[in-house]
């Protein structure tokens, strides 16, 4: 009678466990739907090689084609104070380069609408710091990116629209290697590392010793008094129209035209890739 019992059941947890299980064909359904942000292999090589270079945080801004906002061709540092946790970009900096850009003929979705950057650990979903960052420095643009590579080769996209139903959607990440590129160039990926990326330490309020800098090109020590946060460039895109209208109607004429390019749902979101990507 009690193995009858016992047996009866372990067959309606199995069958409970199976009922409660998405099907893997409803699954990768869903994922079929998503948008997705593609690399070019270049930059993605570059984004392996600044995300390796240190063991902070580092962050920055992907450089689009013209053809395709979600085509990652560079990826672009400013000047940034970073650690373990957090990435704080130089104000002035973002401004900068913003205006390079422009001057360069490129339009404000190819290299202000993307924001990448990395954790030092294995997990790349985004932290509550993150996700503050990303509303108060990218929510007054129409559609944005938020991409994070962590060491372990973990990846985390999703793409939000700031108008009409302000909808997130999750991304699929690829790395074209249909499209041309060019040779990697590590000593100009080193040389833009150390120009940008400061090492901040936070003096440990239990012991007299502070964070060790590990070499790199500059390093700071905060002390619990300082304030750290991320920056709040909003003002460089004001001054470049990002809060305006920028061309972004061929983004609205293609969910226009094909209604499951977003579908709204919100799911396991973490893809990985691997370091060599293949």
């Amino acid at each position: 009678m009690n193995a009858a019992i016992c047996v009866s059941k372990t067959r309606n947890k199995k069958t409970r466990k199976k009922q409660n299980r998405e099907p893997s064909s409803q699954r990768r359904r869903r994922r079929s739907n998503r948008p997705t942000i593609r690399f070019t292999p270049y930059a993605w090589a570059k984004l392996l090689y600044l995300r390796d270079a240190g063991n902070t945080e580092i962050g920055g801004f992907a450089v689009t084609s013209a053809t395709d906002p979600l085509l990652v061709e560079d990826v672009c540092l400013v000047r940034q104070r970073c650690t373990s946790v957090t990435v704080e970009f130089d104000d002035n900096s973002v401004a900068d380069f913003f205006d390079d850009q422009v001057d360069a003929g490129l339009k404000p979705e190819q290299f202000g609408r993307i924001w990448i950057h990395t954790h030092p650990g294995t997990g790349a979903a985004p932290s509550p710091t993150d996700e503050e960052t990303f509303d108060r420095c990218f929510g007054n643009v129409e559609w944005t990116v938020m991409f994070i590579l962590a060491k372990g080769g973990e990846t985390y996209a999703r793409l939000r629209f700031n108008v009409g139903p302000r909808a997130s959607q999750l991304m699929n990440v690829e790395v074209d290697y249909m499209q041309r590129f060019d040779a990697s160039n590590a000593a100009d990926w080193q040389r833009e590392f150390a120009a940008n990326v400061r090492k901040v330490t936070r003096r440990n309020r239990f012991s007299p010793l502070s964070e060790p800098a590990d070499d790199y090109p500059f390093s700071h020590q905060l002390d619990d008094a300082d304030e750290h946060r991320p920056g709040d460039f909003n003002v460089a895109l004001k001054q470049n129209g990002g809060l305006e209208q920028s061309g972004d109607d061929d983004w609205f004429n293609r969910l226009d035209a094909d209604p499951l390019f977003l579908d709204w749902e919100d799911d396991e979101c973490e893809t990985l890739l691997s370091t060599t990507p293949g």
